[in-house]
């Protein structure tokens, strides 16, 4: 859509590093908890543990997949991303940005045990809500469906990890009583000594799993920040996957087509029928425009961006429509619009690989630096007992079980707050509600609570700050 002269590439190279800069704060933000149950149980070694635990980041970055990171663009409607005035789009950019680490590094420095994600996703909220505001602004700047997916997904996940983690030390204390692990499993670990080697293997293999699903997680949240840079600042580069030939779609919005035309309109509202008529339109023009396009690099790099919208717009829309009581449409046809909008979407919900790659680095060197102050709060600070084998245990097979389960459905959830929930939820099974140390559990809920408000008034504001010095 643009060419980058030399003063903003230099800016675009700057919001970038500053992207990884953040993933590389969640890591050191994020590892302590997978990493203060192996530390305070003596599994492993400090720095064993942390090594340990960067590496099965990184793993799980690359093997995490897209879904959560297009979930991440998406908050953004793409007409909200790209401005003609390159300097519009790196407003956005910058403003969310500089919250999101401004937000991650002062709970670090308290020690507070906060969600990289909701500061994430609070920051892109900021930006939307912010553009709305703007006198030139026409179109929705928030995917409030989308928002509201997300909020309930990291809602209910510490909810989620402190209920399970109870009934899970339940679960794991009758059956291990009459074993000679029953004993073991719930008394505080010695001084300086490692559990048996049992229990070592299974604290191991806990701290490795959420630190794999960890990756898989929070990992594709800065794979979504970057590509939110990408797509705003240079479209015509990352608007469209060029691994994809665009005439293979074809087909399948021919299919779409299909079925759009067999619809019945006439009993939907003038909004929807309007939504209707574009959507028809839209796949008309895209079977043309694609049809026998052998490369993205084919499309004109002004109708790169187009494209990319078009089809998100067609997804949006026909997403909306077949929920409609009014418009008769069969279960087949329903599976068939499902099926075929998601071969379509290949071409726009993609990162390319070096981002992915940059990202998982960036994560798993993170992981190893600046764990030690949230550590210490979840070992020591949550409960007024010392972290046991069992507890240790039980919050983190919740925590990655939780987790592994929200990538695999696409929804971005918070690592800390599911597993430090997790935690509470271990010492309450231990001797209820007064095992908890109040003042670390305000602290906590506190952060849980302002980081949404905080962060969209801070992103907000630096984005209308931005936009009227650029």
């Amino acid at each position: 859509m643009f060419e980058l002269d030399l003063s903003y590439s230099i800016l675009l190279i700057l919001c970038l590093i500053a992207a990884f800069g953040f993933e590389f704060v969640n890591g050191f933000h994020d590892t302590a908890n997978a990493v203060a149950t192996v530390i305070y149980t003596n599994s492993l070694k400090p720095w064993t543990a942390v090594v340990y635990s960067g590496i099965c980041n990184f793993t799980g970055v690359l093997i995490g997949g897209v879904g959560v990171a297009v979930g991440i663009v998406n908050l953004l409607p793409v007409e909200s991303l790209v401005d003609q005035n390159i300097a519009h789009s790196l407003s956005m950019v910058m403003a969310l940005l500089l919250s999101a680490i401004f937000w991650n590094l002062l709970t670090w420095y308290f020690g507070i045990p906060c969600s990289s994600s909701h500061t994430l996703i609070g920051s892109i909220l900021g930006v939307g809500i912010a553009y709305s505001l703007l006198p030139d602004s026409r179109e929705a700047a928030v995917n409030w469906g989308k928002a509201q997916e997300i909020g309930l997904s990291l809602m209910v996940s510490p909810i989620v990890g402190f209920s399970l983690t109870i009934i899970l030390m339940f679960i794991i204390r009758n059956l291990t009583k009459k074993t000679q692990y029953g004993d073991s499993l719930f008394k505080e670990p010695k001084k300086n000594a490692p559990p048996p080697l049992v229990i070592r293997i299974l604290l191991i293999l806990t701290c490795g799993s959420v630190s794999l699903s960890h990756g898989s997680n929070d990992g594709q949240k800065g794979v979504g920040l970057v590509m939110l840079i990408l797509i705003g600042i240079v479209p015509s580069y990352f608007a469209l996957n060029s691994r994809i030939v665009p005439s293979t779609l074809t087909p399948h919005l021919q299919r779409i087509e299909t079925v759009v035309n067999s619809m019945d309109p006439s009993p939907l509202s003038a909004p929807d029928q309007k939504k209707f008529t574009e959507t028809k339109d839209l796949t008309h023009a895209l079977v043309g425009q694609l049809n026998g396009m052998q490369s993205v690099e084919a499309i004109r790099k002004e109708q790169r961006f187009m494209v990319r919208k078009d089809i998100l717009l067609i997804d949006r829309h026909l997403k909306s429509l077949v929920e409609k009581t009014e418009l008769r449409i069969s279960e087949a046809d329903k599976s068939t619009l499902k099926d075929e909008l998601k071969a379509v979407k290949s071409i726009t919900d993609y990162s390319p690989r070096w981002v992915i790659v940059m990202i998982a680095l960036s994560l798993g060197m993170g992981t190893m630096i600046g764990w030690k102050r949230i550590v210490k709060t979840i070992g020591e600070k949550i409960g007024k007992e010392h972290l046991n084998y069992a507890q240790g245990a039980s919050a983190e097979i919740v925590a990655a079980s939780t987790i592994t389960i929200s990538t695999y459905l696409s929804l971005p959830v918070s690592t800390t707050h599911v597993l430090s929930s997790g935690i509470a939820g271990s010492m309450v099974a231990s001797k209820g509600v007064k095992n908890l140390q109040a003042d670390t559990v305000r602290n906590i809920l506190m952060a849980w609570l302002l980081t949404l408000p905080v962060v969209i008034v801070l992103s907000g504001t630096l984005f209308l700050l931005f936009r009227s010095i650029f």
